[in-house]
């Protein structure tokens, strides 16, 4: 009877493991045939010159395998969802030494080997944090850091970059502490050589306008070594993000360093790149010693890392002001009313005002974070959806799904949608803006999940995002106004491996166990 009992014992925790596990391999209310049509378009849209490691034919199969499926009552959201996986699925490239993310399709005489840019890993490891094959990224991080020779690529600090702070937020979805330990010292390594590189004796990092990927502004120059709200807002996420990782290993010491790190760049920040009478975090120009008096959208990049205290968040009033930084088609990357917007003639990767999907991604991850994590009155999750259905909207070119460089404000006409480097542009974000915004899937260390949607009350009756692999878990959250949607209960309800662990009536923020 004793061994009857243990093989009973052994049996029922193979069934619960086996079921467990086949929880994880599928979406639980979302079919995924449903949206085939979106990639059957998307294929019939062109004729497929360029082919990486995942050619068209194949698109469909491996999007079942990665990513997660959103449902919406807003077509041109769900579409462009399914676009933005597509499109990234492009982008993955195969080596010898293992998958890379690219950023052109076409070869640029500027890239690294292997067409490797670096201004838009931090953009790359965000939005590929949700793919259930982690493998790719996780290639793609140690040919980056170790893919010469055991050292860094040489171009790695060619442009500047959040790729630490990147890879921590990377760790809060898949909690894999075992790459992120491994990859510690590579990351350590880096983040001195921009100390040395960068770093001024107050404490700020320098860098030049096209360094900072953002070529022709109003408030720098090719030339110009300044201080700049982005590099700096960089630098502090990177070395908060190295403060955490390097406690969770047990090198107090670090931890306490990197911190400190952080303190200073975050002091002065607020002593030098905050004007105080434009309210806006600017741009230090080196020659004069004086601050630019230009607002650029690099001047919300702080809240990217949830740099600033309560009281600058003032300067959340600049964004949804027309005469500022709302156009009709999007965020613009300088102020409307300052006397040299647009002045830098057309095609040159104008950062003086033209609309970059890179900033936008940007503007509303931060925005996300403010609306999350401070008490302010500026701006509300009305405005944030009115933006992100912008970015939606202006994702299309001649009445098709498209995402490329930069685009006119005003018409929403990608200023260099014809020529053949732009099509596909891998720089941006857009499904993880979903994921954590719009849905509000907020990724934590514990095992605690917490949920709070940015959606507006009253403007959607449902929708349900599913198949998030987080955890090692497969998450899915419902909104279901009356309940007949998805026949899972009214109101809003989340689910862990088909198991439902939290749910309210109301469209607002609710936690519970994984």
């Amino acid at each position: 009877m004793k061994n009857l009992a243990t093989y009973f014992m052994c049996l029922c925790a193979f069934v619960s493991f086996w079921l467990n596990t086949s929880a994880q391999t599928k979406p639980l209310i979302l079919k995924q045939s449903t949206f085939k049509h979106y990639v059957d378009y998307f294929n019939k849209m062109e004729d497929e010159n360029i082919v990486q490691a995942i050619p068209n034919a194949q698109s469909w199969n491996w999007m079942q395998k990665n990513i997660p499926l959103f449902e919406c009552p807003q077509q041109n959201f769900e579409e462009i969802f399914y676009y933005r996986w597509w499109t990234l699925r492009k982008h993955i490239k195969k080596t010898e030494k293992g998958f890379v993310f690219t950023e052109f399709l076409v070869q640029r005489s500027y890239a690294d080997k292997y067409n490797l840019i670096s201004s838009g890993l931090g953009h790359h490891i965000y939005e590929s944090r949700w793919l259930h094959d982690k493998k790719y990224m996780d290639d793609n991080l140690h040919v980056w850091y170790r893919g010469n020779n055991g050292k860094p690529m040489s171009k790695l600090r060619f442009y500047s970059g959040w790729n630490e702070d990147a890879i921590f937020n990377r760790y809060l979805v898949n909690g894999d502490k075992k790459f992120v330990n491994d990859l510690l010292p590579d990351m350590e390594t880096n983040y001195s050589a921009w100390e040395t590189e960068r770093k001024r004796e107050d404490g700020l990092f320098w860098q030049y306008d096209v360094r900072d990927a953002m070529e022709e502004t109003i408030s720098g120059g090719r030339k110009e070594k300044n201080p700049r709200p982005s590099i700096n807002g960089y630098m502090y996420g990177n070395a908060m993000a190295l403060s955490i990782l390097a406690y969770e290993a047990d090198k107090k010491e670090a931890a306490q360093k990197y911190f400190f790190k952080a303190d200073t760049i975050k002091k002065e920040t607020f002593n030098k790149l905050w004007n105080s009478n434009n309210i806006f975090f600017e741009v230090r120009k080196e020659q004069g010693d004086t601050l630019s008096n230009v607002k650029e959208e690099i001047g919300f990049i702080p809240w990217y890392f949830n740099m600033p205290d309560s009281n600058y968040s003032v300067a959340w009033k600049s964004l949804t002001d027309t005469k500022t930084f709302c156009a009709p088609f999007g965020i613009t990357t300088a102020d409307r009313s300052h006397p040299q917007f647009r002045s830098h003639g057309c095609c040159k990767c104008e950062w003086d005002g033209a609309v970059w999907p890179f900033a936008t991604s940007q503007t509303l991850t931060a925005m996300a974070n403010l609306l999350n994590n401070y008490k302010q009155n500026y701006v509300t999750d009305s405005s944030y959806f009115d933006l992100l259905e912008t970015y939606v909207e202006s994702q299309y070119y001649r009445g098709r799904p498209y995402i490329g460089e930069y685009l006119d404000e005003k018409t929403g006409y990608w200023l260099k949608g014809d020529e053949e480097r732009s099509r596909y542009y891998n720089h941006s974000t857009f499904n993880d803006l979903i994921i954590t915004g719009l849905v509000g899937l907020r990724p934590r260390a514990d095992n605690v999940i917490e949920v709070n949607p940015l959606l507006p009350a009253n403007k959607w009756d449902w929708f349900c995002l599913d198949n998030v692999m987080y955890h090692g878990k497969i998450i899915t959250i419902v909104w279901d106004k009356t309940g007949t949607k998805y026949k899972k209960g009214k109101g809003m309800t989340v689910w862990v491996n088909g198991r439902r662990i939290a749910n309210s009536l109301e469209l607002e923020k609710i936690t519970g166990k994984l």
